[in-house]
């Protein structure tokens, strides 16, 4: 019995996808062609549709896979140190490994290219709101942590001190792709967690 086999997929997704993305953080959604998505993958633009769809959806599932690579991270950087201030300035120096992860600085993807979109493009709003929400719980479940075990304060608010944690973060990944130095960023999120912690 003769069986026909559709033809083998000429790309690897994962592969296709880290090319998205890194050319996203780069040049940000808006100035992101099709055609520039197209010599990234190495893939037509027939093809790169029928794989990812459009532009945005391609850019979403490139926002998707940030995320899930960076969230190990996250987790394994607050949650694996009991020390709280020992836990939050390797959350930051970790932060910064991937701001300066390239030869020159991009900062954070999501803060870099989402607050952009988010007002024309509902989904990315979403996306970028669930990503917040997403950070500020897991800060504030570690300042939990820490109040549990005595190490912060009882009457400290860990929802507003995580918000504030954050903001730092998302500062510093601004100041990183405006070329602000690694030295100076590390100042920074160093006094933000004496002051806070």
């Amino acid at each position: 019995m003769n069986i026909k086999r559709g033809r083998p997929r000429q790309y690897n997704p994962d592969q296709a996808l880290d090319r998205a993305m890194r050319l996203f953080w780069s040049k940000g959604y808006t100035a992101t062609s099709l055609d520039d998505l197209s010599a990234a993958t190495n893939m037509n633009r027939p093809s790169l549709y029928n794989a990812f769809g459009n532009k945005e959806q391609i850019y979403r599932q490139a926002f998707a896979r940030f995320i899930t690579s960076m969230r190990d991270d996250v987790e394994t950087n607050l949650f694996s140190e009991p020390d709280l201030k020992l836990a939050l300035m390797e959350f930051y120096h970790q932060a910064l490994n991937i701001y300066f992860g390239r030869d020159v600085p991009l900062g954070c993807f999501i803060t870099s290219t989402a607050p952009a979109e988010s007002i024309t493009h509902p989904d990315i709003r979403r996306d970028l709101n669930r990503i917040i929400r997403e950070v500020d719980l897991a800060l504030e479940r570690r300042l939990e942590i820490a109040q549990e075990s005595g190490q912060w304060p009882q009457d400290k608010n860990a929802k507003m001190v995580a918000k504030l944690l954050h903001a730092t973060l998302q500062s510093i990944a601004l100041r990183a792709r405006g070329g602000e130095s690694r030295r100076s960023l590390k100042a920074i999120y160093t006094l933000a967690v004496d002051t806070f912690c």
